[in-house]
């Protein structure tokens, strides 16, 4: 199921107004009721000193996927917030680019629950980093 046309439009006007995004190269690739997905390259003003992508660029990835997911089961007239977000680092993320998949786990009128898996991408090969689950608010 796809999003109404004004809303896509919306969502996506939203995105692009997030300089943080912008800075870290990230696009939204996918966005349909309850589903977000986010890319960004692995650049190298986001390593760690390990030479992994930052966890930071993880969470904040993972953080605007489940966010916009959310948002795409809300009014058109709200935006949403985060109130909590845990994440699991489970290994370390390497590769060309971390891709965040965020998803509606529970839609509600005050607070959804939202979560993001995150996967590096090295040589086509998808290797999960990190899992996050948090609540979302609208505003």
């Amino acid at each position: 199921m796809n999003l109404a046309p004004e809303i896509d439009a919306k969502l996506r006007a939203s995105f692009a107004r997030q300089t943080m995004m912008a800075t870290l190269g990230a696009e939204m690739t996918t966005l349909r009721p309850g589903a977000c997905e986010i890319r960004a390259p692995i650049l190298p003003g986001s390593l760690q000193q390990q030479g992994a992508a930052h966890a930071a660029l993880t969470f904040a990835i993972g953080d605007s996927a489940a966010g916009y997911a959310a948002l795409t089961l809300m009014p058109a007239e709200t935006e949403v917030m985060t109130v909590e977000m845990k994440i699991n680092l489970m290994r370390p993320a390497l590769g060309d680019l971390l891709i965040a998949r965020g998803t509606v786990v529970k839609p509600g009128r005050r607070l959804s629950v939202v979560q993001a898996e995150v996967v590096a991408v090295k040589d086509g090969v998808e290797k999960a980093v990190a899992l996050m689950q948090g609540t979302m608010i609208p505003v």
